[in-house]
């Protein structure tokens, strides 16, 4: 398989966790060929392919609409395939989807919580519906890992959209299942509460071998946790790698630069001309270029400049980001 793929035919890279390793001792945490959902003359996703190693943290980019959502209910059995298959813990989410529950969590982006119940009775309901051994203290562990114990005994009527948000992650947590899947888990999260969850998602991963499949509009969170990633774009994976591989993707650097105007067309496409330079990207006054060798290439940026008529005050070289990524690859940036 190649490290770094394009189009779902190409296969998928493995980073950190997972790999060759995680292949030969249980296949994959999760598997699709040729995954499609249509909802009348809509094509919410189109054909993709997916291989997730047990063990990985796997992230899932696209903007809204793009069909992140629609797959994650696939893989969760909450919704059936147009076409194509899916396994999830070696089972097929058609023909197997109780199995297939039983092994996973999720949490999706609509959080339905019963209002009159108290977050402890939401959790001792389905750790009982779960099985769940020791229920008592697994409630008071999770609860002190969503920062939820002050609150506890208080109807969930009366808990802030954070809130809920936490304990509907404690309750997709209760079972210590093998596969969670995280549907914008953090949105509505503070910084704190946020940076809670995921060291207990990286704790989770890196000590239990859990396999998290994440959506998040915080690419940050997706660069800092995952092995790899999918971007995803009118329901179809159109680059896949570890972030780092999809960052060099783009070139080594990216040389910013603050113009007094917005460029011209003739000014462009004499620093798209440039030797080195990989793409040039404009957004008002502000010109993202992205090129192999940033200090190698800032003379001859500014000497083009200078040639172009294109008055300009500060220049910075920094590393590409996730972000780049996703806005080359899709023209949109992620939505915050």
């Amino acid at each position: 398989m190649k490290a770094l793929s394009h189009s779902p035919d190409n296969g998928v890279a493995h980073g950190g966790l997972g790999g060759a390793a995680q292949q030969s001792d249980g296949g994959w945490a999760i598997e699709a060929q040729g995954l499609t959902k249509r909802f009348g003359d809509v094509q919410a996703v189109n054909g993709i392919d997916l291989q997730v190693p047990r063990g990985q943290i796997f992230g899932f980019l696209g903007v809204n609409g793009s069909g992140k959502s629609t797959t994650v209910r696939m893989l969760a059995t909450l919704m059936a395939p147009t076409a194509g298959q899916a396994r999830v813990g070696g089972l097929d989410v058609a023909t197997h989807a109780r199995a297939v529950r039983r092994k996973i969590g999720v949490a999706l982006q609509e959080v339905g919580l019963d209002a009159l119940q108290t977050g402890r009775e939401l959790l001792w309901l389905q750790a009982r519906l779960h099985r769940v051994e020791r229920i008592e203290d697994r409630i008071e562990k999770l609860l002190d890992v969503v920062d939820l114990e002050r609150v506890a005994d208080r109807r969930i009527g009366t808990y802030s959209g954070g809130m809920r948000r936490r304990l509907d992650l404690a309750s997709a947590l209760v079972h210590e299942p093998e596969i969670v899947f995280l549907d914008e888990p953090t949105t509505g999260l503070d910084p704190i509460s946020r940076e809670s969850l995921w060291r207990y998602v990286e704790r989770l991963n890196q000590e239990d071998g859990v396999t998290f499949f994440l959506t998040t509009q915080y690419l940050e969170e997706v660069d800092r946790l995952a092995h790899d990633v999918a971007i995803l774009h009118a329901g179809e994976i159109v680059m896949q790698g570890s972030p780092r591989e999809l960052k060099a993707s783009i070139g080594a650097e990216v040389v910013i630069v603050e113009l007094s105007a917005e460029p011209n067309e003739e000014g462009i496409q004499i620093l798209e001309a440039l030797r080195g330079v990989k793409q040039v990207r404009t957004e008002g006054a502000q010109m993202s270029i992205d090129v192999a060798d940033g200090s190698a290439a800032i003379s001859s940026i500014v000497r083009a400049l200078d040639g172009a008529g294109l008055a300009f005050g500060a220049m910075r070289i920094s590393q590409p980001t996730l972000d780049d990524v996703f806005l080359r690859l899709t023209g949109d940036q992620p939505e915050r």
